[in-house]
């Protein structure tokens, strides 16, 4: 929870409008990656970790969840 400097009160945070910016810079991101080969992709509990073949690791964030199929019985 973020806090605002000049109260108590926390902030509210916009989920699209953090989605959106992770979207952006990761496409970023992927832009600086053309033409690059890609060695090594490892899936973290909070990350992506993706290393190019001249030793760059980059890392994307938000990505992560869960999907529940729909025959899956809760």
């Amino acid at each position: 929870m973020i806090e605002n400097e000049d109260s108590t009160d926390p902030l509210e945070i916009d989920s699209e409008s953090l989605r959106a910016a992770e979207f952006m810079q990761a496409q970023m991101i992927l832009d600086t990656m053309v033409g690059k080969s890609i060695v090594r992709a490892d899936v973290e509990d909070t990350r992506i970790a993706v290393t190019t073949a001249d030793g760059t690791t980059y890392f994307f964030y938000g990505f992560m969840g869960e999907h529940i199929s729909e025959d899956t019985e809760e």
